[in-house]
C-alpha cells in the first residue's frame, strides 16, 4: 500500500491553532517526538490518527491527506530541464526534499520561474527596434564596472595618493600648481578661452599642439577639476588602460566613457584625499555644503566623492548618487548601496529629486521604501551647471543621494526627523517595472505581473482599472 505523508498539512493545521507540537501530541494521544516525525515527514500516518485529527479537529482526513507534491514534482522537474540551470541542476532526491522540507519555498520559486517565462515572452514579442534598444548602453555597462568594484579603485586612491609628493599644496594655490606641472612635466600649456572661441565645450585637448582649452564659463573650482581630469588621462594613460583592459567592456564606446570616468575618479581622489575627506565627512555629518567649501569642489563633486569612501577598514556611510534633468532623465548614476538605480527612462516620480527643482539650492529630505519593503533615508538638491550666454539661464540638474536608513545616524539632514513617526514614501525603479498597481503617478504599464484592465472601474490613473 501507498504510505501517506502529511507534514506540511499537519504543521500548519497546528500553527493555525496557535498549538506546540507537546499539545497537539496529547489531544492525538501520542507522543511529541512522533508528531514531530510526522510534520517533518519522517514517519507516514496511519488512518487511525487521521480518524482522531477528524474527531478532535474536525478536519476531513480527505482534505488533509490529499497529496499535492505530485504536481509540483512534475513542474519542478519541468522547470530544471531549462537550460538556465543546466550547471546547477539537482537531482531528484533534492527536489523531493525540497517539496517535503519547504513547499511554501517551493511554491514561491515556481511563481517566479512563471513571472520570469513571462517577461521572456513579452521581450521576444518586442519588434526589431525596441530589442536593439535593450541591449546594454555605454553608460549602464560603466555602472556595472563600478558596482562590480563597489564603487572603489584602489589603484586610483593609491595614484592620488603620491600624486603631490611629500610636498603639500595650499588650497588656494592648486591651480596654478596644476597648470605648472602639465607645464613642466608633459609640456602642456592650459589656456582660457572665450565662449565664442570653445562653442559648445567647456574643454577641449589639442593633443597636436600640446594645449589645453578651457572655456570661461567655467567656475574655478570646475577648471581646477578639468585639469586634473587631463592629468589623470595623461599621466595615469597605462593605469587607466589596465583598469579598461580589466573591466571586460569591448565596445569602443563603452570604453572611452569608462575612461573619462576612472579619470573623473582619480580627479576626485586628490582633490578630495580619502583619509580626509572621510575624517571631515565623518565630522560634518556629511554635510555636503560644508565639504565642497572645505575642499574647493562643488556640491555634486562632494557627493560623487562620498560614493567612493568603501575602502576596506575605512568604510564610510554607503551612498547612492543619482543626477537628473527637468525632464526626469537619468544622467548620471553611482551606487554602493542596494538600492536599484533606473538605467532607462526617469526616476520614480514619488521621489522627491524632481520636487527639488521648485526650490533651487536647498536640501529635500525623505524616507522611501522600495517594492521589496527596503528602506532609505535620501535627500535632494539642485545644481547649477556652467551659463553660455542669457538664452542658456536657469540650467539647473538635480542630484539624490541616498542610504540605507540604519545610517541616518549618521547623517546631519536626518536630524530633525522622528524615526518612530517619519512618513515614508512608497517608490519603484520606474513605471515600466513597477509593481505597485495603485500608484497615483504611474505613467506606464508595468512589464511584468500586470493584472487586465476593468472596464467597468476606474483607478488612480487610467492603467489601475
Amino acid at each position: 500500500m501507498q504510505k501517506t505523508f502529511i507534514g506540511p498539512h499537519l504543521r500548519r493545521l497546528r500553527l493555525e491553532r496557535s498549538e506546540t507540537q507537546a499539545a497537539m501530541a496529547r489531544a492525538l494521544g501520542i507522543s511529541a517526538s512522533y508528531v514531530n516525525l510526522l510534520e517533518n515527514n519522517e514517519r507516514s500516518v496511519s488512518v487511525a490518527i487521521l480518524l482522531r485529527l477528524f474527531d478532535i479537529y474536525g478536519v476531513d482526513w480527505r482534505d488533509i491527506a490529499e497529496e499535492d507534491s505530485t504536481s509540483q514534482l512534475a513542474d519542478l522537474r519541468a522547470v530544471m530541464g531549462d537550460p538556465l540551470f543546466t550547471e546547477i541542476r539537482p537531482e531528484i532526491a533534492q527536489i523531493r526534499a525540497a517539496i517535503v522540507h519547504a513547499p511554501a519555498v517551493v511554491q514561491a520559486f515556481l511563481t517566479l520561474y512563471r513571472a520570469y517565462q513571462s517577461v521572456g515572452d513579452q521581450l521576444m514579442s518586442l519588434s526589431q527596434n525596441d530589442i536593439a534598444q535593450t541591449t546594454t548602453s555605454p553608460e549602464a555597462a560603466v555602472h556595472d564596472v563600478f558596482r562590480r568594484n563597489r564603487n572603489h579603485f584602489a589603484a586610483l586612491e593609491t595614484a592620488a595618493e603620491a600624486f603631490w609628493g611629500s610636498a603639500a599644496v595650499p588650497r588656494d594655490d592648486v591651480y596654478t600648481a596644476l597648470k605648472q606641472r602639465l607645464a613642466q612635466k608633459l609640456r602642456v600649456t592650459v589656456r582660457l578661452v572665450r565662449v565664442e572661441d570653445l562653442p559648445g565645450a567647456l574643454r577641449q585637448y589639442d593633443e597636436m599642439r600640446r594645449e589645453i582649452l578651457l572655456s570661461e564659463a567655467l567656475d574655478h573650482p570646475n577648471r581646477v577639476f578639468q585639469l586634473v581630469h587631463m592629468l589623470g588621462l595623461l599621466e595615469q594613460r597605462l593605469l587607466i588602460d589596465t583598469l579598461v583592459q580589466k573591466s571586460g567592456i569591448i565596445d569602443p564606446r563603452g570604453t572611452a566613457r569608462l575612461r573619462v570616468e576612472l579619470a573623473n575618479y582619480f580627479a576626485a581622489a586628490i582633490l578630495m584625499p580619502y583619509a580626509s575627506f572621510l575624517q571631515e565627512a565623518r565630522a560634518a555629518k556629511y554635510d555636503f555644503d560644508h565639504l565642497a567649501t572645505r575642499f574647493g569642489v562643488s556640491f555634486e563633486q562632494a557627493c560623487h566623492r562620498a560614493t567612493t569612501m568603501q575602502r576596506e577598514g575605512a568604510m564610510g556611510v554607503p551612498f547612492f548618487f543619482l543626477r537628473i534633468d527637468k525632464g526626469g532623465n537619468v544622467s548620471k548614476r553611482f551606487n554602493a548601496t542596494d538600492f536599484h538605480l533606473a538605467e532607462y527612462g526617469g526616476a520614480c516620480p514619488r521621489l522627491d529629486v524632481h520636487t527639488s527643482f521648485r526650490t533651487p539650492g536647498r536640501i529635500i529630505p525623505q524616507f522611501v521604501e522600495m517594492p521589496d519593503r527596503s528602506q532609505f533615508f535620501v535627500f535632494a538638491r539642485t545644481v547649477d551647471r556652467p551659463t553660455w550666454e542669457r538664452h542658456s539661464q536657469d540650467n539647473r540638474l538635480a542630484v539624490a543621494m541616498g542610504c540605507a536608513v540604519q545610517h541616518t545616524p549618521e547623517i546631519g539632514y536626518a536630524e530633525t526627523f522622528n524615526m518612530a513617526h517619519a512618513t515614508i514614501t512608497q517608490i519603484g525603479i520606474n513605471c515600466r517595472i513597477c509593481p505597485r498597481a495603485h500608484c497615483d503617478q504611474r505613467a506606464h504599464h508595468a512589464a511584468i505581473l500586470t493584472q487586465p484592465i476593468d472596464a467597468h472601474r476606474r483607478g488612480a490613473t487610467r492603467y489601475d482599472g
